[in-house]
């Protein structure tokens, strides 16, 4: 998928923060069923039970909360669109602030995608989930 972008950047911005928060919502789901299916060969339902505790608002808010310090301006730009945007809409059992942290999240994710970032996408999602941890000063993986 990197520099196999969906549309051009010039035009990203013709897309509203919910649309990329939709489209980033799958994409993100997307990557915790692949990280759960490669951790160990698991019945259906024991990957289904573990997927909806990492693809839930108060789950992917604390994962934003992590990317903070390492998103590039043009990425916490995109975050913050996403964040901000007005909803009429609040799950069940989940908080309002999640829920906008979540939505940023899922507007990130799905911005990247459109531009073809893979590597990025999947270099943030090691992030949220402790396996790679970004030195904010060099950018580069920590040893």
């Amino acid at each position: 998928m990197d520099n196999n972008k969906i549309i051009n950047k010039n035009d990203i911005s013709n897309y509203s923060p919910m649309a990329m928060a939709f489209l980033g919502d799958a994409v993100y789901g997307l990557l915790v069923r692949e990280k759960l299916v490669l951790e160990c060969n698991r019945p259906a339902g024991v990957l289904h039970t573990l997927s909806i505790k990492q693809v839930n608002a108060a789950a992917q808010a604390k994962g934003a909360k992590k990317l903070l310090s390492v998103l590039t301006q043009e990425e916490s730009d995109v975050f913050k669109r996403g964040r901000n945007t007005h909803t009429k809409h609040t799950p069940k059992n989940q908080s309002e602030g999640d829920y906008h942290y979540a939505t940023g999240l899922e507007t990130l994710f799905g911005y990247l995608y459109l531009l073809g970032e893979e590597k990025r996408l999947r270099e943030l999602f090691e992030i949220i989930n402790g396996d790679g941890v970004l030195n904010s000063e060099t950018g580069s993986d920590k040893d």
